[in-house]
């Protein structure tokens, strides 16, 4: 190891600016740690007392982004040692793969029994409220920790990140699906726009089972 003239190891700036990478992709999935939480719970209550099949799937999905982003913070762990970081990098790509893949399988089946059950929700302010804070703040979240991931070259990070991406895709049609439904009645909105959500999230999930470990020059 390099030492300093004062006799202590000397510290590369590209490691000094991983520690720093590494440190904020930290802190983004605590963030999102914090708000999918509150974000399940509100859902999941409104989900109830409106009697929406849309906002308790909204809420369900919260619960395996919360997954993700503990996947997530595995694999940051793990970044000091490069060995580690190699091997822990594979398993949380698959992992999240696998979320992706459960979070596809949930949504075809609420939209297909909505759809089929004809349900009809009754309108919830507190849903719609909800859903255009998600679709505020979930990009903002998906965009900074995708550019960190990136930085990183890091598949499973950038993986999770477009999970996070998908959560704003999900609120844009949740938030959809309840303004529709609670102005013309068309109850059939949102489970129909979901069902077009189903093949991207099953096509991230196929990927990340792949299990291609990192990347250079950019995550795509």
């Amino acid at each position: 190891m390099d030492r300093s003239a004062s006799g202590g190891p000397v510290v590369s700036e590209a490691a000094v600016d991983r520690t720093r990478l590494v440190a904020r992709s930290r802190r983004l999935n605590v963030a999102t740690l914090g708000y999918n939480s509150l974000e399940g719970v509100v859902a999941i209550v409104a989900g109830l007392a409106a009697g929406s099949v849309a906002l308790l799937g909204f809420g369900i999905d919260s619960g395996i982004e919360l997954s993700a982003s503990v996947v997530a913070l595995w694999r940051l762990s793990a970044d000091a040692d490069a060995a580690r970081r190699v091997e822990v990098e594979q398993a949380s790509h698959r992992i999240i793969g696998v979320l992706f893949l459960a979070l596809a399988g949930y949504v075809a089946y609420e939209a297909g029994a909505a759809l089929w059950r004809r349900e009809e929700p009754r309108e919830s302010l507190v849903g719609i409220a909800l859903a255009a804070a998600s679709v505020v703040i979930m990009p903002l979240l998906a965009r900074a920790k995708r550019r960190v991931g990136i930085e990183l070259g890091s598949r499973a990070l950038t993986s999770e990140a477009r999970q996070t991406s998908l959560c704003a895709y999900l609120s844009a049609i949740l938030l959809g699906g309840l303004v529709l439904n609670a102005w013309l009645g068309w109850w059939w909105a949102d489970p129909v726009a979901a069902l077009a959500m189903v093949p991207i999230i099953a096509r991230e999930g196929v990927d990340g089972l792949q299990g291609q470990p990192t990347c250079t020059d950019g995550c795509h």
